[in-house]
């Protein structure tokens, strides 16, 4: 960013940003929220042939995505969508 923004313009470059975040906020919101719908789908169709509702190694592989592309917090992160996502079922 560049150092010589006077207030007025950092205000602008300021709002500007938080519009986008809310926007990227409301779309990430929308695809949890699908993306929870889907898992239920695997888990009944998991469990209907008499499988387990949740599948560790799966789970595994999906903590190890993203680490790989977030690290650590990565790892945080996919923790509480797959705990988000298992659902009550």
């Amino acid at each position: 960013m560049d150092s010589t923004l006077t207030p007025a313009r950092a205000q602008q470059v300021i709002a500007e940003a938080r519009g986008r975040i809310d926007d990227l906020d409301a779309r990430i919101i929308a695809l949890v929220q699908q993306r929870t719908e889907v898992s239920a789908e695997v888990q009944t169709a998991r469990t209907a042939v008499g499988g387990p509702r949740i599948a560790l190694s799966r789970e595994l592989e999906i903590l190890a995505r993203y680490r790989a592309a977030l690290g650590p917090q990565g790892t945080e992160l996919a923790m509480l969508l797959l705990e988000l996502c298992r659902g009550r079922a």
